[in-house]
């Protein structure tokens, strides 16, 4: 696992938290697993999948009956990350502030992170 004694990996806002509890409640999930993936104009994209068990590489964080599990690949890019969930006229939807986005694309979908050596350095220091 990636991450800082005693600190969680993610936080997530009061909306967050009453949105991922909602979705576990409908269908029975057991979380959301937060993931990325190569992809979009910026080079990395953001996954969010229901999780019907519990994957034990994951890392787990829980927030009053909202739990997402964080993929073993994706902990070094998530870790500090605020998940919140954002609704207005035009759209609802997850929205993540991440300290390791070095860029975006014009859309928001698409990112970009620090490499791999500063994002441990980081850690380390």
């Amino acid at each position: 696992m990636f991450g800082i004694p005693g600190k969680q990996a993610v936080t997530m806002t009061p909306a967050a938290v009453r949105q991922i509890a909602k979705l576990m409640a409908r269908d029975g999930h057991q979380g959301l697993r937060i993931g990325v993936k190569k992809g979009g104009c910026a080079g990395m994209e953001y996954t969010m999948d229901y999780v019907t068990k519990v994957d034990p590489h994951d890392e787990v964080v829980e927030h009053e009956g909202a739990r997402v599990m964080i993929a073993p690949m994706a902990q070094m890019f998530l870790f500090g990350t605020e998940i919140d969930y954002e609704t207005s006229l035009l759209e609802s939807g997850f929205k993540f502030r991440n300290p390791n986005v070095t860029d975006a694309c014009g859309c928001g979908e698409s990112i970009k992170f620090k490499d791999v050596e500063e994002l441990s350095a980081e850690r380390e220091g």
